[in-house]
């Protein structure tokens, strides 16, 4: 079991059901820590830069990690990854691209962007659990994170 020895960790996905599977999968996982979730890249860059309706906010809301979904309206998770990874005080937050994109151009691109994971997200419920319980055992017991 993970326990709340982390900060949050910022979910940002724009599909209410993909929110909704993934916080159970984790949840089922063994993280039971906060999560902050943001329905879109603009939202994500609000909560990380504490701007707008989270103005006020200070480093005890910084996440543990992000797990980003790429393709979102407005401001893609290729948008928010390169925001994140310029930015002196956000580039060491590990961020995690969680899609369904099979595109090989996708997964370059982040790489070079530098996310630190790249998950394809498996349409298959039970798959779509192992997986998040195969990232929760990596990125929150045997990691060490910042």
């Amino acid at each position: 079991m993970v326990t709340s020895r982390y900060q949050p960790l910022l979910l940002v996905e724009d599909s209410p059901e993909d929110r909704e599977t993934t916080s159970r999968a984790l949840k089922k996982a063994g993280i039971h820590f906060p999560i902050v979730f943001c329905v879109s890249g603009d939202d994500a860059l609000d909560f990380l830069y504490c701007r707008g309706q989270y103005a006020g906010n200070d480093d005890s809301a910084r996440p543990s990690a992000v797990l980003l979904d790429l393709n979102m309206p407005g401001t893609d998770g290729r948008e928010v990854l390169a925001e994140i990874k310029k930015s002196e005080r956000l580039k060491t937050i590990p961020v995690l691209i969680v899609s369904t994109s099979r595109d090989d151009r996708d997964i370059q691109i982040c790489y070079e962007s530098g996310a630190n994971a790249y998950i394809r997200k498996p349409v298959d419920l039970g798959a779509f659990m192992q997986t998040m319980q195969r990232v929760a055992e990596f990125w929150f017991s045997a990691a060490i994170l910042p």
